[in-house]
């Protein structure tokens, strides 16, 4: 028999940053997980459709970064003065119709403007949705939602990894890859209007605090601080550091995840099936990766947990370069599940620490910018390298070394703030 609530006893009700939390998942998976992640699924059956070379497959991957780029600090400013909220919903809104155009395609050129928008789009999306981590979670859980927040890029491989195939047998490899496309657009559309009806930009709006907030450590970043300017968050030679160290990452990241299933059905032989289930192998445990990493970087310091990353990147990247056989792919893949989108949620934590939670978005767009300018530079010379040696080896091996040196060594000189 259940027992009864007695009368007038309060019924504590979840608190909204748990919504808000959950919509920036949803916003991430949109936005990247779709947008982005997608393409490397969807990218041998385009190749093959279109007689694509490597370097214009890169070149795609590198039209969607650089839209992505071009748009980021323009979203962070857009949303650190008007909030978060439409400029999210905006942003999805163009995912989604710049997916639906990719798919309705015939030209290289029509497609790569399409790539061009989505990436827009998921600067739009992803920059304001992280920025939201700052003003709905306390300085001591903002690693922890970060890192819950970015893994809505693993959900993205955990849903294109089985969708793709089964989209490709049941329609063929030359209508199927524009199914693909036509399908993730309605998942974007779904979560844009979830985020209109949903999304709040500070839980001021709902009369409350940031889950976790204490007085003495919050205090400087309560509702109704001080914002910091726009010309102090430029200036500080910190934030231009960490911009660096981010850029190591975008660069070599975007490689691995580019060519990772083609390298592995064209250089090692596996069947795309098998590369799609590997990659959905991924996706499953790089859900642990960014909450993991997150919270470890709430315990014993962001510094220490973008060592660590950064050394099991480089030695990822490094192995599926010298891979002869499906073991070594399996072992690039593992270290890589583990750290892979751990990166973007401890630079959201430490542009609020920071910056605080009103001006976060913006130093976030400055930092992603020029992480944007290694995303939108890795596909495009990972390309060139596979045309020139016939092999994706070198390109790995690069963005093994970039992530090693600029990633780990640039983060080792970061001066304690």
């Amino acid at each position: 028999m259940c027992a009864s609530v007695r009368e007038g006893t309060p019924i504590r009700k979840p608190h909204y940053s748990y919504v808000t939390l959950g919509l920036i998942f949803l916003a991430v998976f949109a936005a990247l997980g779709l947008g982005r992640f997608g393409y490397s699924m969807v990218l041998p059956a385009m190749q093959s459709d279109m007689g694509l070379t490597n370097t214009q497959t890169g070149q795609l991957q590198s039209w969607n970064l650089l839209g992505y780029m071009l748009a980021v600090v323009g979203a962070g400013a857009m949303a650190s003065r008007w909030g978060p909220r439409g400029v999210i919903t905006v942003a999805l809104l163009t995912v989604a119709l710049s997916m639906w155009a990719t798919g309705l395609c015939a030209s290289f050129v029509g497609v790569a403007v399409g790539r061009f928008f989505t990436g827009v789009g998921g600067a739009g999306a992803n920059v304001p949705a992280m920025g939201l981590v700052a003003a709905w979670f306390s300085r001591r859980r903002r690693g922890l939602a970060a890192g819950i927040g970015v893994t809505g890029s693993s959900l993205g491989l955990m849903v294109t990894g089985p969708l793709v195939p089964w989209i490709l047998e049941r329609y063929g490899a030359q209508a199927g890859w524009r199914v693909c496309w036509a399908v993730f657009g309605c998942l974007a559309l779904v979560v844009a209007l979830l985020c209109a009806a949903c999304l709040r930009n500070r839980p001021a709006e709902l009369g409350l605090q940031p889950i976790g907030f204490d007085a003495a450590a919050d205090g400087a970043e309560a509702p109704g601080a001080p914002a910091t300017s726009w010309r102090s968050v430029c200036a500080s030679g910190y934030l231009w550091h960490l911009a660096a160290v981010y850029f190591a990452f975008g660069f070599s990241y975007i490689i691995y995840s580019t060519f990772f299933v083609r390298h592995l059905v064209r250089s090692l032989g596996m069947e795309t099936g098998a590369a799609g289930a590997l990659w959905l192998q991924i996706g499953l445990v790089s859900t642990l990766s960014g909450f993991v990493w997150g919270a470890v970087s709430d315990r014993w310091g962001r510094k220490f947990a973008l060592v660590c990353i950064f050394a099991l990147q480089g030695v990822s990247f490094l192995v599926l370069g010298l891979a002869q056989g499906t073991p070594g792919a399996y072992v690039s893949a593992a270290l890589f599940a583990l750290t892979a989108w751990s990166i973007p949620a401890i630079m959201a934590a430490i542009a609020g620490d920071i910056f605080g939670a009103r001006q976060a978005p913006a130093a976030l767009g400055v930092m992603t910018f020029v992480f944007g300018l290694g995303q939108a530079m890795g596909p495009y010379v990972g390309g060139r390298l596979a045309d020139a040696t016939q092999s994706f080896s070198t390109a790995f091996m690069l963005a093994g070394a970039v992530a090693l040196t600029l990633g780990l060594g640039g983060t080792l000189l970061l001066r304690r703030r």
